[in-house]
C-alpha cells in the first residue's frame, strides 16, 4: 500500500503571500498530497516566506533549525517565497537537509518540482529573474478565508524603492487578463462568497494584456458580479492613482469605502532619496480626490521613519502631513536595510533610540487622530459583515465597508456565521475600533 502523501505549509507576511498558499495548497492536493497541522504529522514541510521586515531570514532559519531533527525522520523541507528568491542556492549550505528552493515567480512550475522532490531529487531551485512573463493562475486554489476571497490581479513590481526588496524577490510587473480575472470572480461568487479583495503589490498599476480594461473598469466589473457584495483591493502606488478610481467608488456600492494610500514620508527631499517618484503635493491632490467624493472614503497608509538622511525637519513635514490627512488607520515602521536594495549605499546614521523616539511620537499623535475620528460614528448605523467571535467579551467581531473593526451584542441565540452580515448602531468607539448592537 502506497504511504500517503503528506505536507505542511507555513505563511509567513503579507495578505499576497496568504494568497499564494491558497494557491500553493492546491496545486498541491491536486497532486495528491493531503494538508496536516504540524511539522511532525507531515512528509513534507514548506515555509511561504517574506523579505519585507527586518531579519526575516533570520526567522526562516530560526525555524528551520528547530525542526531540522524531523529530516531524519525521512521528512523533506522546501522554501518557498520571497526569502527563497532573495538567498537562491545559500539556502542549501545554511541548512543543507532543504530539499526544495523556489521563489513566488516560480509557483507554476510546482506540479513539475514535487514531482522531481518524489523521484529523490534533493536540491532543486526555481529561481525566475525579472524576465520572466507569466503568472501564476490556477482553479485548484484552495481558500482558507471563510468569508474573503483573493484574487491576484498583477504580480511584481517595476517601482524600484530605494528601500524595497520586492522588485527582485517578486519579479517585474505581470497583469493578468481582466477576462481570467473576471472567470475567477464568478467562481469565487459560486462558491458563496460575496466579498473579494484584488491583490497586487502595486495593484492599481494593472495593465490589461487584452487592452480591454482599467483599473477602475476591472474593479467596477468585479463589483457588478452577481452575488458579490463587497469589493476591496489593496496596495495602491500613488504615481498609478487615478481619477477614475475614485469616480468608480462613488458609482458602485459594493466598491468598499476604503482606500489604502501608502505615503511613506511627507518630506520631498526623502521621497526623492527613496526614489518613490512623486511630491507631497502631488499626493495631496490624490487624497483631495479621495475626500471630494460622494462616499466617505476611509483612508490609511504605511509610513517609515529614520529613513537614512532624514532630517527633523523631514520628519516634522510628515508630521505635517498626517495632520492634513487625517488618516483612519497607519501602519508606521522603523528604516531598516533590506538586502539587495539600493538604500543599502546610503549611510544610515540616525541612532536606534532617535528612530523608535520618531516612531513612537508619530504613533501617539496618529492615536489621537483615531480617536477623534472613530467617535464621530457614535450613533450611526452601518453595516457589518461577520467575521468571528469573540466569546470572552460576549461579542461578535466584524468589519465595516470602510475596513473599520466593529465589535458588537447581538440578541439571535445562535451567532451569526462568518461572511453574513448585520446591522449594527455604534454605541462606542476606540482609538482602533468600534463597538455596537446588532439592530
Amino acid at each position: 500500500m502506497a504511504t500517503e502523501k503528506t505536507f505542511y505549509l507555513e505563511t509567513f507576511g503579507c495578505q499576497m503571500n496568504a494568497h499564494d498558499s491558497e494557491k500553493v495548497i492546491g496545486t498541491l492536493q491536486q497532486q495528491g498530497y493531503r494538508q496536516v497541522e504540524t511539522e511532525e504529522e507531515a512528509g513534507l514541510i514548506l515555509y511561504n516566506t517574506c523579505s519585507i521586515r527586518d531579519k526575516a531570514e533570520q526567522k526562516v532559519f530560526h525555524r528551520l533549525n528547530d525542526y531540522k531533527a524531523l529530516h531524519k525522520a525521512g521528512k523533506r523541507f522546501g522554501v518557498l517565497g520571497c526569502v527563497a528568491q532573495q538567498e537562491g542556492e545559500k539556502i542549501f549550505e545554511k541548512a543543507p537537509f532543504v530539499s526544495l528552493v523556489s521563489g513566488s515567480a516560480s509557483y507554476r512550475k510546482l506540479p513539475e518540482m514535487i514531482a522531481r522532490l518524489e523521484a529523490g531529487e534533493n536540491r532543486i531551485t526555481g529561481l525566475d529573474d525579472r524576465q520572466i512573463e507569466e503568472t501564476f493562475e490556477t482553479e485548484f486554489t484552495a481558500r482558507q478565508n471563510p468569508y474573503r476571497g483573493y484574487i491576484t490581479i498583477i504580480e511584481g513590481c517595476d517601482k524600484f524603492c530605494s528601500y524595497c526588496v520586492v522588485p527582485y524577490t517578486r519579479g517585474k510587473e505581470r497583469s493578468r487578463t481582466s477576462s481570467s480575472v473576471l472567470a475567477e470572480a464568478r467562481r469565487i461568487a459560486d462558491l458563496g462568497y460575496t466579498e473579494i479583495q484584488l491583490l497586487g503589490q502595486n495593484v492599481n498599476s494593472y495593465r490589461d494584456p487584452e487592452g480591454k480594461m482599467s483599473f477602475a473598469d476591472l474593479l467596477d466589473s468585479v463589483g457588478r458580479v452577481p452575488g458579490i457584495r463587497r469589493v476591496r483591493f489593496t496596495t495602491s502606488h500613488p504615481r498609478d492613482f487615478t481619477c477614475d478610481i475614485v469616480q468608480a467608488i462613488d458609482t458602485n456600492p459594493a466598491l468598499c469605502d476604503h482606500v489604502h494610500l501608502p505615503v511613506q514620508s511627507g518630506s520631498a527631499r526623502v521621497l526623492k532619496r527613496m526614489a518613490r517618484e512623486y511630491t507631497p503635493d502631488w499626493y495631496l491632490e490624490r487624497i483631495e480626490w479621495i475626500k471630494s467624493a460622494r462616499r466617505t472614503i476611509s483612508l490609511s497608509t504605511d509610513i517609515i521613519v529614520g529613513f537614512p538622511g532624514e532630517t527633523e525637519d523631514d520628519f516634522i513635514q510628515t508630521m505635517d502631513l498626517l495632520a492634513k490627512v487625517q488618516y483612519d488607520c497607519v501602519f508606521a515602521f522603523k528604516y531598516s536595510a533590506r538586502p539587495n536594495t539600493p538604500a543599502l549605499v546610503m549611510i544610515d546614521s540616525i541612532p536606534e533610540k532617535e528612530k523608535a523616539t520618531r516612531l513612537q511620537v508619530l504613533l501617539d499623535r496618529q492615536r489621537e487622530i483615531q480617536r477623534v475620528n472613530y467617535a464621530m460614528h457614535i450613533g450611526e448605523q452601518m453595516e457589518v459583515m461577520v467575521e468571528g467571535q469573540n466569546p470572552a467579551r460576549g461579542q461578535i467581531a466584524g468589519r465595516s465597508s470602510q475596513n473599520k473593526a466593529v465589535n458588537f451584542t447581538c440578541a439571535q441565540p445562535i451567532a451569526p456565521a462568518p461572511g453574513s452580515y448585520m446591522q449594527v448602531k455604534i454605541t462606542a468607539a476606540h482609538p482602533n475600533s468600534l463597538v455596537g448592537e446588532s439592530i
